[in-house]
């Protein structure tokens, strides 16, 4: 990781938060998760990411718990650490913390202290894209949407020209800055600061976010942050297990791939990628083990880069995630269920394939028939099961 240069760069960690919806009894950024502050995590992310001023802008009455945590993430105790306190909106609030900007900072970052899980590459990559432009991080939208009126559904929303924002949010200080006195001027309210910039004439680009970066607004949210972070009690520190299972039909185009082989002369699979259904429940079987989604979450048709990919890339994209999550591979047991192809003489090849996709973890493949039962006896497609065994790092 690039570090990032001070005084060059501030950022602006809003913690002014109520956390109404959390249904806690402190403001948001205050609230525990496994032994430590959501503000204390936040900060963390924010000092791996490398040098530069932190300004945290608290609620009124948390200034010195505030400045407590800030100084608990300080690298010495002579770092110059800076709280402002909050005004009565999330723009208000961002103001304080503009007018709190050392003289040498060029860059300006605004983060929200709920985002607590944010990786500190996603800090240092927003920073570094910024030039006229504001940049933010962003995760495409799986899910489909819909127009409603009341309860009337009333037309589909293509979800293709949307994207979920994250922090931090990334911005030239002086455009910024003018952004913000003409919005505080004019009264108008914006929903992030990318609205608030861009309001003012500036261009917005995005760059690509984390599935860690998830803001943290209601007890389910501050349930799943606590699982990543195995902070469910005595039960967090045993291995967890996933299954996953694919199915793909016969019927695709160009070669059989299968296992991260590819099987010259067989009848290919059909689908979004190659159709390799082993890969696919794995997979599913090690997302499903890390409480990170499905398949289609990270690899669906939502994302077209991965139109056609072969097993070594899905594989090593999973492992990715799950370690950005906290957690290392175990082992994968696999079986598949189809009369072709004959798999035993390639078995060794096929699983030292998938456990260097895998960056070592050992993978076992097995096959079966169904004795003619079902559609994989009927020879129409292959069934995969897959059993992933992880655990925190």
């Amino acid at each position: 990781m690039t570090a990032l240069s001070a005084p060059a760069i501030a950022i602006i960690i809003v913690a002014a938060g109520s956390g109404t919806r959390l249904g806690a009894s402190e403001p948001k950024a205050f609230v525990e998760l496994a032994g430590r502050t959501l503000l204390r995590h936040a900060l963390e992310g924010v000092r791996a990411a490398g040098p530069m001023q932190v300004i945290v802008v608290a609620p009124p009455g948390f200034e010195r718990l505030a400045e407590t945590e800030l100084r608990a993430t300080a690298s010495s105790d002579d770092e110059s650490v800076t709280v402002v306190v909050g005004g009565a909106t999330r723009q208000e609030s961002v103001a304080a913390g503009l007018r709190a900007l050392e003289a040498d900072v060029r860059v300006v970052l605004v983060h929200d202290a709920a985002r607590a899980l944010t990786p500190s590459a996603q800090i240092t990559a927003v920073a570094a894209a910024v030039t006229d432009a504001g940049v933010i991080p962003a995760l495409p939208v799986v899910d489909t949407l819909k127009r409603v009126d009341g309860d009337d559904i009333t037309g589909p929303v293509d979800r293709s020209q949307l994207a979920a924002a994250q922090t931090p949010q990334g911005f030239p200080r002086a455009a910024l800055q003018e952004a913000y006195a003409r919005a505080l001027a004019s009264g108008e309210e914006h929903t992030d600061d990318a609205a608030v910039f861009a309001a003012a004439g500036g261009a917005v680009r995005r760059i690509p976010g984390s599935e860690l970066a998830f803001k943290i607004t209601t007890p389910a949210d501050l349930e799943r942050a606590r699982l990543l972070l195995g902070a469910g009690g005595p039960a967090s520190v045993l291995p967890r297990i996933g299954v996953g299972t694919d199915v793909h039909a016969f019927g695709g185009e160009g070669a059989l791939w299968l296992a991260g082989l590819e099987w010259p002369g067989e009848t290919p699979l059909s689908g979004h990628s190659d159709g390799d259904a082993v890969a696919h429940a794995i997979v599913d079987a090690l997302l499903g083990a890390a409480g990170l989604g499905d398949i289609g979450q990270h690899f669906g048709t939502a994302h077209p880069q991965y139109a056609g990919a072969h097993a070594e890339v899905f594989l090593a994209r999973t492992a990715e995630l799950l370690a950005e999550a906290g957690f290392a591979i175990g082992n994968v047991s696999v079986q598949f269920q189809g009369n072709r192809p004959r798999f035993s003489a390639r078995r060794a090849e096929a699983e030292r394939v998938l456990s260097d996709a895998l960056g070592g973890a050992p993978v076992t493949v097995s096959a079966t028939t169904t004795d003619g039962l079902g559609f994989p006896g009927r020879g129409e497609g292959i069934a995969v099961t897959a059993v992933a065994l992880i655990h925190q790092l």
